[in-house]
């Protein structure tokens, strides 16, 4: 583990209050914040936004997760909603950051009638996510599965080809199963508070890529969009009582779609 330079996992720790994050993480997202000031409102309303639709999923009937990018550990992990719901729910947890694998034994604590599993592994490998025995071991790809890639695809440039990236990982799951992403957009942003985001992302030393609406919605064709569809992860089915932030103050969008 190179602690000197920063990581999204430990920098997204760091925004929403955690202890498990450096330096290094810390001056890149003081330099986020910079920009973009109400960086932290966009975590926590990302944060919700998952919670939401794993609820959601979860009372659908969907009883199989596979997060992509999972993070630290932090209150209202996917497993935890789930099982709540469906004790006996399944998921599968990845990420490439050792101090996620580190804290895997948090992830792991599942329902004694469920089962969880965290794989150490690079979303850019899709086909050995795929192929690993441990994600055989706890999901059946043959019955329907929950994909989530919550605040992970920007940090994918286009060089590493995303839509190709998840592609193979939809193309794996059955009919029924589910794309549940949210996505860092420019939509929100003047032009010049665009231009300054750009340039403070590119300082902080972590590869990042704002996507439009438009872009966005590229990484679900072909599926069924479930409503309010593509929308500002404030106003995805949000709880009414709770105070949202404006979107130009999150900037981030979110959707669940369904594999036909």
């Amino acid at each position: 583990m190179d602690s000197t330079k920063p990581h999204p996992a430990r920098r997204y720790d760091y925004w929403l209050g955690g202890k498990d994050n450096f330096p290094a993480d810390r001056a890149s997202a003081d330099m986020v914040a910079e920009a973009f000031p109400t960086i932290r409102f966009a975590a926590l309303e990302n944060r919700k936004f998952l919670r939401r639709a794993v609820a959601y999923l979860a009372e659908a009937g969907i009883r199989q997760f596979l997060d992509i990018g999972a993070g630290l550990p932090t209150v209202g992990n996917v497993h935890e909603i789930a099982q709540d719901i469906a004790p006996e729910s399944r998921i599968v947890y990845v990420d490439n950051d050792p101090i996620v694998l580190a804290h895997a034994r948090t992830l792991l604590d599942s329902s004694p009638e469920g089962a969880t599993a965290y794989l150490d592994a690079d979303l850019r490998d899709p086909d050995y996510i795929l192929g690993h025995p441990d994600l055989a071991r706890v999901l059946d790809l043959s019955q329907p599965v929950a994909l989530m890639l919550v605040a992970v695809m920007h940090f994918i440039t286009d060089e590493h080809r995303p839509y190709r990236l998840v592609r193979t990982l939809r193309d794996a799951l059955p009919s029924g199963s589910f794309l549940v992403m949210t996505h860092a957009t420019s939509d929100f942003l003047t032009a010049e508070d665009l231009a300054e985001n750009v340039a403070a992302n590119q300082r902080s030393g972590v590869p990042f890529q704002l996507r439009s609406g438009t872009e966005f919605g590229e990484f679900f064709t072909g599926l069924e969009l479930v409503a309010p569809g593509i929308a500002s992860v404030t106003s995805w089915r949000p709880e009414e009582w709770h105070a949202h932030p404006r979107q130009e103050a999150v900037s981030m969008l979110g959707a669940l779609a369904r594999k036909p």
